[in-house]
């Protein structure tokens, strides 16, 4: 398969879960690394393990909810390394409530900024550079971002915008040489469950999974990075997934069912 080896890679959402084991693991390969991430210490924790396997690593603190940070985030990637080949969008937002539950309606425009907005500014700020590099964008998604789930409105919604956006970007970039892969996990040991936010717009502190049933984030951060070796174009993480998007054609009641029952069952 490809090797990413001194390609310059823009990471978001770097500092802990998914995107933490990526950083690692393209360390390996003695990859160019501008992380991102809004929590500065844990990103430079990052960074420095990052060194110590081999990378080229910056730390570059930011908010991917502020369009202003995506274009610094963009321009400080380029003026260490002076272009770029991968643009890796993992930093997410997630939520746990109902809606008839939630308090704090503003955690929807939250949600919309972090999941699919800051997406869409990077990959309008990155483009120049992707298309000379013919690079590869690089989407870690959801499987909710094909099917909806209870209790993950906002989450839903902004993950279906995502799709929309990168599918049609796909189309405006054939002949170019530049790829859009979209991977969708199912749920993952990661700190975006601890991070979700609840009915009053609050991160609920504590991961509502059941951990030991669920994929790791460093199983999944390997398979999206094969995925993003292979310029494959949908891929998705787990059997359910891959079922659940033929039966829901025909059976659409059926994968309402078979959502609720992972939720309610945390894995």
């Amino acid at each position: 398969m490809a090797s990413f080896v001194g390609q310059a890679i823009l990471l978001t959402g770097a500092s802990a879960g998914i995107g933490r084991e990526m950083a690692l693991q393209l360390a390996r390969e003695r990859t160019r690394l501008a992380l991102a991430a809004r929590n500065a210490a844990a990103l430079s924790e990052v960074a420095v393990l990052c060194r110590e396997r081999g990378a080229d690593a910056i730390a570059i603190p930011g908010d991917v909810g502020v369009e202003a940070d995506c274009r610094r985030l963009v321009e400080r990637a380029l003026e260490a390394f002076g272009r770029l080949d991968v643009l890796l969008l993992n930093a997410g937002q997630d939520m746990w409530a109902r809606l008839d539950q939630i308090t704090d309606s503003s955690l929807f425009e939250r949600l919309m900024r972090v999941n699919y907005l800051g997406c869409a500014w990077l990959a309008h700020a990155a483009l120049p550079a992707l298309v000379k590099a013919k690079g590869r964008i690089v989407v870690v998604s959801s499987l909710a971002g094909l099917t909806g789930v209870p209790t993950r409105t906002g989450y839903c919604a902004s993950k279906h915008a995502l799709h929309g956006f990168f599918d049609a970007l796909r189309v405006e970039l054939a002949g170019t040489g530049v790829s859009v892969t979209i991977v969708c996990p199912d749920f993952v040991v990661s700190e975006i469950h601890r991070r979700a936010v609840g009915p009053d717009g609050q991160p609920l502190g504590e991961s509502p999974m059941q951990e030991g049933k669920i994929m790791s984030a460093a199983a999944c951060a390997a398979r999206i990075l094969a995925a993003a070796r292979a310029r494959r174009r949908l891929v998705l993480l787990s059997w359910r997934g891959k079922l659940g998007r033929w039966v829901r054609m025909f059976a659409p009641g059926l994968i309402d069912r078979i959502a609720a029952r992972a939720v309610a069952r945390g894995h």
